[in-house]
């Protein structure tokens, strides 16, 4: 997708794993564990090692299972060497922890060693921890977890006791130990509070420990509960480990041991009040609990009543090729007796099921998602008629208040209790506790659910109830024989493609072609299943455009979807309150007009025309661009067919469209894009309204959309421009030519005498939009006036004092110039106010050439880099225009000049405009159709610049580019430019470009240093871009930084034999005056290390550089004063010629210990 459609999170990357490719890695490092516990770097690096290397396998966890137990013992044997360290035992622990974080504790609890010989160990481990040592928390959590399965050994554990007593005293039961250590461990705020948690659900219910200690800890449990409160931090702490504690403990207790504390549990956890509190995880530990112990109220018998699937085969489903499939369930009938059974359900069932029903509209999802699981679980014991009023009061998450003002249905229960809702029928269909009887019930609540979409301030929410519909579609695709769902299934099978194809979040569009691919899998019966999946798969509905505007058509080429699919978007889309939702539904109509074009002319433009003029800011919005789209549409489809333009249309639509414009007008402001798009898709359509006054409101309408640009936002300024003169095109086009292909002359003065005299306006976005706006002008409307236009349009392109910062103005003035050649053609011998002739070739060119030269910057950079990037795009557009009609119109001197320029540019600092550039340069060299005439060095170019290379080199990258573009300093007519063009990127800031150009450049020099003739020739250029640059810092200062490295590197040691040469004594007087009376410290500090580099050359110039070194260390700004200072110290140790050997130690002292 293009930017402004671009979602997040759209295009994932992952590595599919096969196997645990780095055991013996792993193997390699836990062995050398007791090598690196001593030293921390070591140490750190290892576990950062490790854990990088077990994150790989977080989404394929099962890769692991067969290397677990390996890796445990390993670790387990340091944990039981008595000679191991505490710094050891912990990594140890660490890595253990990080392995069980990958895997999951349930699966890795089954691994640790349950011998009798390591309870005691762990035991007088745990006694040997602290637990506030937050470094050491892993050793804690992995210690309570091995307890957590020792203590499932079949031994009475009074048989560890003995009768040794310590100090005078009896040592504490090994039962009462491990409680009291569960205890301390449910009140700390770290990971072990977990684990205590799983340690009490595994130790309780042992059968010596249920009789003596089960009640106490459940006294002391609620005990705790109460005591605490959920506005202190230690009361969440400590309510967080109770309700753990007593969830895992009902989870995993036997029901007849937990049933008679479980309504006393139920009285504590409500006096708590959990759902007043604003700590997610207490909220989300009291709904598990409270599911807990509903289950523990009822009897663990599924329900006889459930509706059950028989057979499952999705090979039997497909083979049906849509034919409804036997119905093959094994169902209890509603009206039997139960007679087996006789269900006594206590009163705090209805307590429990009300909890979980408030659960299902909790603000947040896990807390939601916990109540729908116990909904599901209790359902599923209840009796018929029980389940039954669950289920409706389920219904009622879904309330709608239909006594609304407004003619949509709005909702009256919040998107949380949608959601919920959503996943507790999920749950039940899934469990087969939703009989068939209530699906009529249910398949209206989920297709709205599937479009929720509710505005909430700037946007809405609703993306998670989509989801979550989805989930239920799919539950339901497993759970129902295909004849029971046969009523609904065409409305089933349009809801999830519309939500597949056109939702907003790409989550929901792909769980529901998830959805919509276990129903054709499952129930067979959806139409056009597998070709409508092969279409909207996973991925493909991956990209957003391309499921409004390709997908979309392909599926609405099935009848069954067309008038859903349209009908979707016209209710819920046009009026979204994303605008690029609105624009792309639009388009989408566009596209699937030709499918239902009766309809879309007959049923949807009608209901649009009063939208289009409503006073709903969306809707109206979307309501206009959708009858452009459609009205476009059903006139190409009706020209196509060679039938009338308005043969889709009566009376009233066409009065509908004009009236548009006129109830827009007043507030048209808001609106400039959208009427645009209007006038253009409407002159596009043809429409019979030559002649009409509503032409004149539309040209005014343009006219102030390009007047108003300076007042729109800069984000939108582009958009509108780039609309109003798509919109002036094809107004012009349609409406302003006559039967003989002219304009009317009053009409034809009016519009260009306007649009020129606009470009000299002192608003530099309206000469932009005006500037536009004459390029796009066709033809007829441009014969006659060609030369006022690029008269008009060349003033735009000069740089004066008042419109200095005018970069962009000039940008589109260069732009228009080669739009309108392209319009009016080329006629070497024709007249200049028609055509490209000879007579104005030559002024085009230097209009163009002179927006290569522009360099202009501001606060917002180098903005003169659009100028230069638009005028290279012009002069490609209009020097192959010529080529290829009057190539002799291209005079050597124009050739030379363009492939100069731009051999600068690509020799330049900016790699957006060094790639553009180069990208024009090889287009130019390699065009043969036919090829561009005149280009200096044409053979030589070829071979630096292969034409298979064309497509390939990549210009952006500096260590490409630049190893090629120095290779034209070899070129006579180039060498200047590019040069011109390096002493910027060598004398730049930026590190990359910096050294890859001085890199090239320094090889190029090592090259000729033995060809004097070249050498001669180079230093000449040389001194002249320095001469024609003097006080143009933008060149000088980074040329007086590229002399002084290309003087250190030896660039020019041929020249230091002899005395006196003309090369540095003229470098010395330009530099001498460049930096006379400056007051730039970057160039000051430059031009010291070019004196500095000046000294390696032999004569008189010695004693003039020494000179002006003198000076710069009288200098009055002490950081010049310092730098020379240093600089002269560096370079009389490199020569130490210079200085009289008698007074060296004395020169060199003053430089060094004074304080400059």
């Amino acid at each position: 997708e293009d930017g402004k459609n671009q979602e997040p999170g759209v295009v994932t990357t992952r590595n599919i794993l096969e196997s645990f490719t780095e055991s013996q890695e792993v193997g390699g490092l836990i062995g050398n564990l007791k090598g690196v516990c001593g030293d921390l770097v070591t140490r750190e690096m290892t576990m950062e090692k490790f854990i990088g290397i077990m994150d790989k396998y977080q989404e394929q966890p099962h890769l692991l299972d067969r290397h677990l137990e390996w890796m445990m013992n390993s670790l387990l044997d340091i944990v039981r060497d008595n000679g191991s360290p505490p710094p050891l035992v912990h990594l140890a622990f660490k890595f253990l922890y990080i392995i069980t974080k990958v895997r999951g504790y349930k699966l890795f609890l089954r691994l640790f060693p349950h011998e009798v010989g390591d309870l005691q160990p762990v035991l007088d481990m745990l006694v040997d921890q602290n637990p506030k040592d937050s470094e050491t928390w892993e050793t804690r959590y992995m210690l309570l977890l091995w307890l957590s399965m020792i203590c499932l050994i079949p031994f009475d554990l009074a048989r560890f006791d003995g009768n040794i007593s310590e100090g005078g005293h009896a040592r504490m039961p090994t039962m009462d130990r491990i409680l009291e250590i569960a205890k301390c461990y449910l009140v700390v705020s770290d990971k072990a509070r977990d684990a205590a948690a799983v340690l009490v659900s595994k130790f309780i219910v042992r059968p010596d420990v249920r009789q003596k200690r089960m009640a106490d800890f459940l006294d002391w449990t609620l005990s705790m509960l109460s005591k605490s409160s959920f506005q202190t931090m230690e009361g969440t702490v400590v309510m967080n480990g109770m309700l753990q504690a007593l969830a895992q403990l009902f989870k995993h207790g036997k029901r007849e041991d937990c049933l008679p504390y479980a309504a006393t549990v139920l009285e504590c956890l409500d006096n708590c009040k959990l759902s007043e509190s604003n700590q997610m995880v207490l909220r989300k530990l009291g709904m598990k609990l409270v599911q807990r112990l509903g289950l523990t109220f009822v009897k663990p018998k599924v329900a006889k009543w459930r509706y059950q699937r028989g057979c499952r085969s999705l090979a039997a489903n497909l083979q049906a090729q849509g034919s409804v499939v036997q119905n093959q369930m094994i169902t209890v009938a509603a009206n039997e007796a139960d007679d087996e059974e006789e269900y006594d359900i206590p009163a705090e069932i209805e307590n429990v099921v009300e909890q979980l029903l408030v659960g299902l509209k909790d603000k947040d999802t896990i807390v939601r998602w916990s109540a729908a699981k116990g909904i599901g679980r209790i359902t599923g014991r209840l009796p018929k008629e029980l389940a039954d009023d669950v289920i409706g009061s389920l219904l009622d998450c879904f309330s709608l208040n239909k006594t609304c003002l407004c003619s949509k249905i709005s909702f009256q229960e919040t998107d949380n209790a949608w959601h919920g809702g959503c996943l507790a029928l999920a749950e039940l269909g899934r469990r087969g506790l939703l009989l068939p009887s209530r699906i009529s019930d249910v398949v209206p609540v989920i297709l709205k659910a599937l479009t929720y979409d509710e505005k909430r301030g700037a946007c809405s929410v609703g993306s998670n109830v989509r989801d979550a519909a989805c989930y239920v579609c799919w539950a339901f695709a497993r759970a129902y024989d295909p004849a029971e769902l046969i009523p609904f299934i065409n409305q089933i099978s349009s809801a999830l493609v519309i939500a597949a194809v056109f939702d907003r979040d790409v989550n929901c569009r792909r769980a529901a072609s998830a959805a919509f691919q276990e129903n054709v899998g499952r129930q067979g019966t959806f139409p056009h299943g597998i070709d409508i999946l092969t279409a909207a798969d996973y991925f493909a509905v991956g990209n957003r455009v391309n499921c409004y505007l390709t997908i979309s058509v392909y599926v609405a080429g099935f009848p069954e979807y067309t008038q859903p699919m349209i009908d979707h978007l016209v209710n819920m889309k046009i009026n979204h309150w994303d605008s690029v939702i609105r624009e792309l539904s639009t388009k989408a109509l566009h596209n699937l007009t030709p499918q239902a074009p009766e309809y879309m002319a007959n049923m949807v433009l009608p209901r649009l025309l009063p939208l289009s003029v409503g006073t709903d800011l969306h809707t109206r919005h979307g309501a206009i661009l959708a009858c452009a789209e459609i009205t476009h549409a059903l006139c190409k489809l009706a020209e196509e067919n060679n039938r009338s333009i308005t043969y889709y249309f009566n009376e009233k639509s066409l009065e509908g469209l004009k009236q548009i414009h006129q109830e827009v007008c007043s507030n048209y402001q808001i609106y400039f894009l959208t009427v645009c798009t209007l006038i253009e898709k409407l002159s596009l359509s043809k429409m019979p309204f030559r002649g009409d006054p509503i032409i004149g409101g539309w040209q005014w309408l343009i006219n102030d959309s390009l007047r108003s640009l300076p007042l729109v936002s800069s984000a939108a300024r582009q958009r509108i421009k780039e609309s109003a003169v798509s919109a002036l095109a094809a107004l012009c086009n349609e409406y302003y030519i006559n039967e003989e292909g002219e304009a009317d002359p009053a009409l034809q003065d009016e519009l260009v005498t306007q649009y020129v005299s606009e470009l000299q306006n002192t608003e530099e976005m309206i000469r932009c939009g005006f500037s536009r706006a004459l390029g796009a002008l066709p033809r007829f409307l441009l014969k006659g006036r060609l030369q006022q236009i690029l008269e008009g349009l060349k003033k735009v392109t000069l740089i004066s004092p008042a419109d200095v910062s005018f970069a962009e103005s000039r940008r589109d003035a260069l732009i228009a110039i080669a739009k309108v050649c392209q319009t009016v053609g080329v006629q070497g011998e024709g007249s200049q106010e028609e055509y490209v002739c000879k007579d104005n070739v030559t002024q085009i060119y230097a209009t163009l050439l002179s927006g290569v030269t522009d360099y202009t910057t501001d606060s917002r950079g180098d903005v003169g880099g659009w100028v230069r990037e638009a005028a290279m795009t012009s002069l490609m557009e209009v020097t192959l225009l010529l080529v290829q009609n009057e190539a002799e119109l291209i005079n050597a001197n124009i050739c030379k000049q363009i492939m100069c320029w731009l051999s600068q540019q690509s020799a330049e600092k900016i790699d957006k405009f060094r790639a553009h550039a180069g990208s024009v340069f090889l287009t130019l060299l390699h065009f043969d159709d036919p090829p561009v005439p005149h280009i200096p060095h044409r053979e030589e170019l070829e071979k630096i610049f292969p034409r298979s290379e064309k497509e390939t080199l990549n210009w952006n990258a500096a260590s490409e580019a630049f190893p090629r573009i120095t290779q034209l300093l070899a070129l006579p007519a180039y060498q200047y430019y590019v040069l011109l063009g390096l002493s910027v990127s060598v004398g730049g800031l930026t590190e990359t470009t910096l050294r890859y150009s001085a890199q090239s450049l320094f090889d190029y020099m090592k090259k000729i240093q033995n060809d004097a003739s070249a050498m001669e020739s180079f230093c000449e250029t040389l001194l002249k871009v320095f001469e024609d640059n003097l006080r143009n810092d933008r060149v000088s200062v980074p040329l007086l930084t590229m002399l002084d490295q290309m003087l250190a590197n030896g660039c020019f040691d041929i020249f230091t034999t002899q005395d006196n040469h003309p090369f540095p004594v003229k470098l010395l007087t330009l530099c001498k005056e460049e930096i006379k009376r400056s007051k730039d410290i970057r160039k000051l500090r430059s031009s010291i290390g070019v004196f500095c580099g000046l000294i390696q050359f032999q004569g008189d110039m010695r004693e003039k550089v020494l000179f002006q070194l003198f000076l710069l260390l009288c200098h009055p700004f002490p950081v010049i004063r310092k730098t020379t200072a240093s600089q002269v110290y560096e370079m009389l140790i490199t020569y130490s010629d210079v200085v009289d050997p008698a007074v060296m130690d004395e020169v060199m002292t003053i430089l060094s210990d004074t304080n400059w």
